[in-house]
């Protein structure tokens, strides 16, 4: 069990008007990091792929979620289903890397799982006592999916999916999300714990001193945050209309606890934050487009990823250096801005209230 003595403190509710962020503490120990597994990650919709990744029945897709192994598969009746990657017999893996299968194999001993989970045949086990192969079934995980995009939940009785995302899709119209293609994925190895790129995507407050060409393309004046359940919504007026994107909106969506929506016209940008240790984390961009075969398309697409490397290279770079500002030891909590930081505030309120939840006895 975890000692969080010294962060219970840090876990009260605030008001936005007294907003103050989270200790340093709780972006570098080891606790923190356990925590997170613990009370973020094993009980909330982790977004692991697509729709489009599994086409064919059979097909698989591996997932990792606070460090338990996952296997995603459109069964053969072509219904998407997850499993928890393990054995039955003695915690092999089934799995080894996505593609298409017809039955579950364990690499160890040679179990044999249908697609719907149940176990199919174990080698010589047939004399063993007390042994019925229609008593075993691998253990499911919660799976659900939004506009073409694959969730897994390994709580037990997680929040619907739906609830989660409620009125983006009529918010970016006339943009459909359902009408784009995958593209490609990139990922970057981060030296910053995973909340403090969070924070650093919740504000555009840092626009004008960390992204002079975004700064540029946006309309800073009017750019508002507006708050909700379970996600807040960043958005400006695309300043620049001779720009690669055109005419339109610049939506930007943060659901939580890990999941970034970047939508622009023609485009979304999915990104997904994966803690790898207390002071790193994984970022993955999943790339969508809307006719990414035409010829306007494939200028944009040239002139966007160009764009988003310039983009994401500066902040990989002031999140390091955030990292290493809250493992200094001279600082410890800031106050946040009312008028620009309010989607920080939401954030990490969220955070407080799923760590209040995980105290035993509380």
């Amino acid at each position: 069990m975890l000692d969080l003595t010294k962060f219970v403190q840090y876990f009260n509710t605030t008001s936005l008007a007294d907003a103050i962020t989270l200790p340093a503490e709780l972006y570098s120990s080891d606790t923190a990091h356990k925590l997170d597994q613990l009370a973020i990650f094993s009980n909330s919709w982790q977004c692991v792929g697509h729709i489009s990744q599994l086409i064919n029945n059979g097909d698989t897709l591996l997932a990792n979620i606070a460090n338990r192994p996952i296997v995603i598969v459109k069964d053969h009746q072509g219904e998407l289903k997850a499993f928890y990657n393990v054995c039955k017999h003695r915690a092999g893996p089934l799995v080894f890397e996505s593609g298409n299968i017809k039955l579950f194999s364990c690499k160890y001993h040679g179990w044999t799982y249908k697609l719907d989970g149940q176990l199919r045949t174990a080698p010589e086990m047939s004399d063993t006592p007390n042994f019925n192969t229609c008593d075993i079934h691998l253990d499911k995980v919660n799976l659900d999916v939004w506009e073409g995009f694959i969730f897994v939940n390994l709580s037990e009785s997680p929040i619907p999916l739906h609830k989660f995302f409620e009125g983006i899709s009529n918010t970016i119209k006339p943009i459909d999300l359902t009408e784009m293609t995958f593209h490609h994925r990139e990922e970057y190895n981060i030296a910053c714990n995973w909340k403090t790129y969070m924070d650093n995507y919740l504000e555009g407050y840092h626009l004008p001193h960390v992204h002079p060409g975004l700064n540029k393309l946006l309309d800073y004046k009017s750019y508002s945050t507006e708050l909700y359940d379970w996600y807040s919504y960043q958005h400006s007026p695309l300043e620049n209309q001779a720009s690669f994107y055109g005419e339109g909106s610049a939506h930007y969506f943060c659901i939580y606890p890990n999941l970034m929506l970047n939508i622009l016209p023609g485009r979304c940008q999915v990104n997904i934050i994966l803690p790898t240790s207390k002071t790193s984390c994984k970022v993955i961009f999943d790339y969508f487009y809307t006719n990414p075969d035409s010829d306007n398309a494939k200028k944009m697409i040239k002139e966007d990823l160009s764009f988003s490397d310039e983009v994401q290279d500066e902040d990989i770079m002031i999140c390091e250096h955030v990292q290493k500002g809250l493992e200094s030891g001279v600082y410890h909590q800031g106050r946040l801005c009312v008028k620009r930081e309010q989607g920080v505030w939401h954030f990490q309120e969220l955070l407080r209230k799923a760590y209040r939840a995980s105290i035993p006895d509380k």
